[in-house]
C-alpha cells in the first residue's frame, strides 16, 4: 500500500509544470519544432531551386534553333545567379547544423542545379564540369543588411563568408540527369540540320557512360536507375548517329527531324515519357 502511495505522489509530482521531467521534455519538444521548422523550408526553397533549374534547361534548349545562342547563354547565366542566390539561403540554413540530417530535404533541388549548370557548361566548352568547378561558385558572402549573395570573386578580408558545398553523390545524379538533356539536344540538332553535334554527344555520352561503369555497386543506390535511362539515352543517340552515317546522304535535312520523331521515343528520366 505504501508503495502505491508512493508511485502515485511521484506521477503528481512529475505533472507539475515545475517538474524537471516536463521541463527537460519541454526542450525537446522545442529542438524538434525548430528542426521540422528547418526541413520544410529547406523544402520549400529545394523546390524553387528545382524550379528555376528547369526553367534553365528549357531555355538551353533553344540554342540549337537560334543564330546566336549567346544570348541564350547570358540570359541562362543570369537565371543559374538566381538559383545559386536560392543556394544561398540553404546554405544559411544549414550554418551550424550536420548536412547529413537536413540532406533528402535539399538534394532534389541540388541535382537539379547541377544539371542545368553541367549541360550550360558543356553547350560552351563541350566538356563535362567538375564537382570542384561546382563548388567554387557556391561561395556566398554576407552584406550589411543581413543577407547574403553570390561571391564572383575573392571575398575581402573581414567578410563573412558561407559556403556550400555539393556532396560527389548529388553531383554524380545530376550527371546521370544531364545525359537525357544531351539526347533531346541530339535530336534537335539533327532536326535542324546539324549533322556534326550528333557524333560529339555519341562520343561524350560513352565516355559519361564508361564512368559511371566504374562506378558499380560503390556509389549511390539511385545509380542504377540512372545508369539504365543512361543507356537508354546513349542508345538512342547511337541510333541516330548510325541513320546518319548510313542513310543521311538518302534523306533531305529537313526531313531528318520527322524521321527521328517516328523512331525515337523522347523519355524523361525521372518522368517516363514526354
Amino acid at each position: 500500500m505504501k508503495k502505491r502511495e508512493d508511485a502515485a505522489q511521484d506521477r503528481e509530482a512529475s505533472s507539475l509544470p515545475s517538474s524537471p521531467v516536463i521541463a527537460a521534455f519541454k526542450v525537446f519538444q522545442q529542438e524538434l519544432d525548430t528542426k521540422h521548422d528547418k526541413y520544410e523550408r529547406l523544402i520549400k526553397i529545394s523546390r524553387d531551386v528545382t524550379i528555376e533549374s528547369k526553367r534553365t534547361i528549357f531555355l538551353l534548349h533553344r540554342v540549337t534553333s537560334v543564330p546566336n545562342a549567346e544570348e541564350i547563354l547570358n540570359e541562362a547565366d543570369a537565371k543559374l545567379d538566381g538559383v545559386r542566390q536560392k543556394i544561398g539561403q540553404i546554405a544559411e540554413e544549414l550554418r551550424g547544423e550536420d548536412l547529413h540530417q537536413f540532406h533528402r530535404a535539399f538534394t532534389p533541388g541540388i541535382q537539379e542545379y547541377v544539371e542545368a549548370a553541367s549541360f550550360l557548361h558543356y553547350i560552351r566548352h563541350r566538356s563535362l564540369i567538375s564537382l570542384e568547378e561546382i563548388n567554387a561558385r557556391l561561395v556566398f558572402i554576407g552584406t550589411e543588411k543581413g543577407d547574403i549573395r553570390v561571391s564572383a570573386d575573392a571575398p575581402p578580408e573581414g567578410a563573412q563568408v558561407l559556403t556550400f558545398q555539393v556532396t560527389p553523390s548529388d553531383y554524380l545524379l545530376g550527371v546521370a540527369d544531364l545525359t537525357g538533356e544531351l539526347m533531346r539536344m541530339c535530336i534537335s540538332s539533327v532536326g535542324n540540320g546539324d549533322i556534326d553535334t550528333p557524333f560529339q554527344l555519341s562520343q561524350f555520352l560513352r565516355q559519361i557512360h564508361d564512368g559511371f561503369s566504374y562506378i558499380g555497386n560503390t556509389g549511390p543506390y539511385e545509380i542504377s536507375k540512372k545508369l539504365h535511362t543512361l543507356r537508354q539515352s546513349l542508345g538512342k543517340v547511337e541510333d541516330a548517329c548510325y541513320t546518319l552515317r548510313v542513310r543521311g546522304s538518302e534523306i533531305p535535312k529537313h526531313m531528318l527531324a520527322d524521321v527521328f520523331s517516328s523512331r525515337t521515343t523522347l523519355m524523361d528520366p525521372e518522368e517516363g515519357v514526354v
